[in-house]
């Protein structure tokens, strides 16, 4: 994953009515379930925000990453540099509350 796979929407691009995924979509810079956590803190930083929405492969928001919930996967004693976002979202005991689910 590179970071020019990041999507960014505009704010002409929100649905006019709300749902909880919606909120989420509309909440900040999008990245990809697949996507590791090393490479996510980076958008991060270089985002200059305490947040990611993480969606699926077909684009759909599926919850929200924080920068303090990744930085404590990271210095987590069980880290690897091939953790993905979509397999901390399991890990509910190790990581809580680090993906925030909008399903």
């Amino acid at each position: 994953m590179t970071l020019d796979q990041t999507q960014f929407r505009p704010a002409s691009a929100r649905p006019a009515h709300g749902t909880v995924a919606n909120a989420v979509e509309a909440a900040g810079p999008q990245v990809w379930e697949d996507m590791t956590v090393e490479v996510a803190l980076s958008v991060m930083a270089a985002a200059r925000t305490g947040h990611l929405v993480v969606c699926d492969e077909d684009g759909l928001g599926t919850g929200m990453v924080t920068w303090a919930g990744l930085r404590a996967v990271h210095d987590g004693s069980g880290y690897s540099d091939r953790i993905r976002l979509r397999d901390i979202a399991d890990e509910h005991d190790n990581a809580p509350s680090v993906l925030a689910s909008s399903r």
